[in-house]
């Protein structure tokens, strides 16, 4: 907390308030690195559906039915949190539902395929609705030149919480081998260590966290659905005035499309194609947090110092050169230099993005437009990983041509981004906010 000066801060928030909204990153990090990266992913393809060739394309699907969910009710659900101020009581229930369902992946055992891929779209969805609407209060908490730098500091910090979670899992992962155990019976422990860390690091986002935003008269008297919808229905209509916050999306679409292909497919890469080991995947996706966590914290300020959108151009083309040297790699040193730059390219360019939405998002409206930008990311979060399945099926198994197809997601993300002009999109955003007043 040290390195967040007071003066990032809006008047009257104060630092163990920005521990605790971080503490929400740190938190559910673990959910991402041990369920949907390095374990339970590769633990699916290879133990729950046993090798199948349809078995990446059966992971994805259960990821994008999940996205797909999220997508087409997190815009209603933000409007719905922002009419009745009621992000932070939304927040907890979505995390319980996220802790319950990642404890209950204990059960998926091999062969039991229908009931794995069904846990993981409950899962998932839960995660992305706690992910949306945490990121919902980082526009009360921060001044809006410094957004970038408390978005990267809760990322890095966020980073931490997956390492945690992935070392006490690797740890005990270690001890199992030894004492001859095979993967269907540790990788259930890891499960409910994953929920338990989770549970417990959130309550202190719940102890620490203000909701600061007012209900509406009128949506209390009109009723929470109609009147969210109704609401979300106005915003696309006057999309039009936030177009630089719409060509931010359609960016987010793509480049986040490519974000996710790595965090979903990163294991069953390395461990399909390069040949890794379990303990060695979690480890490659251990020093991979780490990355993430310095990438993070640095792009963080240099966000604020060049600008938002040179610092989100130069990730993707980070990412670009990932996806060539994994398409090329042969052994597993090569493949070590793309997760390298995958670790630094992946909490930057997530936190960059998330800085971007909350300058372009109406004071009013933060948890309805972070509800887009959810939609967005939902969407990416279906085209990437299953164009990925659908590519390694067509082609027999050929992650490969897999991975090199997903630098073009990078390439249409670099060419959207140049359409967004941040100054314009902050004044469209002010400007609502006044006429809101």
């Amino acid at each position: 907390m040290a390195a967040l000066s007071t003066d990032a801060l809006n008047p009257g928030v104060r630092k163990r308030e920005v521990f605790g909204w971080a503490m929400y990153d740190f938190a559910n990090s673990g959910y991402t690195t041990v369920v949907i990266t390095a374990v339970f992913a590769a633990y699916f393809v290879g133990g729950v559906a046993q090798k199948a060739e349809w078995a990446t394309f059966a992971w994805t699907l259960a990821l994008s039915i999940s996205y797909a969910i999220v997508m087409l009710t997190m815009p209603s659900l933000g409007a719905y949190a922002d009419l009745r101020a009621a992000k932070k009581r939304v927040l907890a229930v979505v995390t319980a539902g996220c802790v319950v369902s990642t404890a209950a992946l204990a059960f998926a055992q091999p062969g039991t395929v229908v009931l794995a891929m069904l846990l993981i779209v409950v899962s998932n969805t839960f995660f992305a609705y706690g992910e949306s609407l945490t990121a919902a209060f980082l526009p009360e908490l921060a001044r809006t030149e410094a957004m970038g730098k408390v978005s990267g500091w809760g990322w890095a910090f966020g980073y931490f919480g997956g390492m945690l979670a992935l070392g006490i899992c690797l740890g005990y992962v270690i001890w199992a081998q030894k004492q001859g155990q095979a993967a269907a019976q540790f990788v259930p422990v890891t499960m409910l260590i994953t929920a338990g860390l989770y549970g417990a690091a959130s309550l202190v986002t719940f102890r620490l966290l203000r909701e600061r935003a007012r209900p509406n008269p009128e949506a209390l008297a009109e009723g929470g659905l109609r009147a969210s919808i109704a609401r979300l229905q106005r915003t696309f209509a006057e999309a039009r005035r936030y177009r630089d916050f719409m060509w931010l999306m359609a960016c987010a679409v793509c480049y986040q499309g490519g974000v996710a292909v790595a965090i979903a497919l990163a294991a069953i890469y390395a461990e399909a194609v390069i040949g890794f080991q379990q303990q060695e995947t979690m480890v490659l996706i251990f020093v991979l947090n780490f990355a993430a966590a310095a990438g993070a914290f640095a792009w963080g300020y240099l966000q604020d110092r060049v600008g938002h959108k040179l610092a989100l151009g130069s990730t993707l083309v980070g990412w670009i050169a990932t996806c060539v040297i994994a398409a090329l790699s042969v052994t597993k040193g090569q493949f070590w230099w793309a997760a390298a730059i995958a670790g630094l390219c992946m909490g930057s360019s997530q936190s960059a993005g998330r800085a971007m939405a909350g300058l372009f998002a109406p004071p009013a409206q933060l948890a309805e437009f972070y509800g887009l930008w959810t939609f967005a990311v939902r969407l990416a979060s279906i085209i990437g990983p299953l164009s990925y399945g659908a590519i390694t099926w067509a082609t027999g198994g050929n992650q490969r041509m897999a991975i090199l197809a997903t630098t073009l997601l990078f390439v249409a993300g670099l060419v959207l981004l140049l359409k967004v002009d941040v100054e314009r999109g902050k004044k469209a955003a002010l400007g609502l906010a006044a006429g809101a007043a």
